[in-house]
């Protein structure tokens, strides 16, 4: 090669095989998925709210907090997939089979297990408890570790959203052994 040659033979120089070019469209644009679960979620719950018979509900009804949860669901997977277009993720592993990884399987076990907990437990617990233990599991999933303050703010929440769904919304949520059942 002489000085005045302008190629670079080395792997990962300009024309290797690990050149960001070389990958296509997609390379780098893994993240595009968490925007695809997000509209496709958020398309269930708009097509959903608009098939639900309303009844005889007054303003707001069974329909608004679907459509709101819905919508705002899809603006949040536009600009997500916005930003991921717009910046690809710099891919920058230099080693040939090694790959890097970011999955916390702790977490998602927090989480997950907060999300079934919350599932089988809610007609026992009740709104409020059931609430309450789903919120804190996926504070301690996202990596809080304040169990007792935790408990607090999950409570205080689930007993604000309990009052509002049942009050302002008129839902009958269940209010498990707090209310005398189980």
């Amino acid at each position: 090669m002489t000085s005045t040659d302008t190629r670079d033979d080395r792997p990962g120089g300009p024309a290797g095989p690990e050149s960001p070019t070389k990958g296509g469209f997609w390379h780098g644009r893994s993240a595009l998925v968490m925007p695809a679960i997000i509209g496709a979620f958020s398309l269930f719950l708009l097509i959903g709210s608009a098939l639900l018979e309303p009844g005889e509900a007054e303003f707001p009804g069974p329909r608004f907090v679907p459509l709101i949860v819905g919508g705002t669901g899809l603006v949040l997977a536009v600009l997500l997939a916005a930003g991921v277009l717009r910046h690809p993720e710099p891919v920058d592993d230099p080693t040939p089979g090694v790959h890097r990884t970011y999955s916390d399987f702790g977490a998602l076990a927090w989480v997950a297990g907060g999300f079934l907990a919350f599932a089988l437990l809610l007609p026992h617990l009740g709104w409020i408890l059931a609430g309450a233990l789903v919120f804190w599991c996926t504070a301690r999933g996202f990596g809080s570790r304040r169990p007792l303050f935790d408990v607090l703010v999950a409570l205080f929440l689930s007993s604000i959203i309990y009052l509002v769904f049942g009050t302002a919304l008129g839902l009958n949520l269940p209010s498990g052994i707090l209310g005398g059942g189980f």
